[in-house]
């Protein structure tokens, strides 16, 4: 599999947080688990080191990882493999 370049990774991860953020229970053990708040999300949004530590989230709990992947359209490597492009 070939990995994504940063900005397949970043539009991968945005688009992983907004799922995230839009199922309620998922959302607020985020905002728990990170002790960000959503305006603290919004100042940061573009940071790599959001969007990996979202993806790291996901790869916490298997069935959010799966679950989001499914609801981008994406797969749980290819969320997998943006994590690894944003952490270089």
């Amino acid at each position: 599999m070939l990995s994504p370049t940063t900005n397949d990774a970043e539009a991968l991860a945005l688009a992983a947080l907004a799922a995230t953020l839009t199922d309620e229970r998922r959302a607020q053990r985020f905002l728990d688990l990170t002790g960000l708040s959503p305006d603290g999300i919004r100042e940061r949004i573009g940071e790599r080191q959001l969007l990996a530590a979202t993806l790291a989230f996901l790869e916490s709990h298997q069935p959010d990882l799966i679950d989001v992947a499914e609801a981008i359209g994406s797969t749980p490597g290819a969320l997998l493999a943006a994590k690894a492009e944003l952490e270089r």
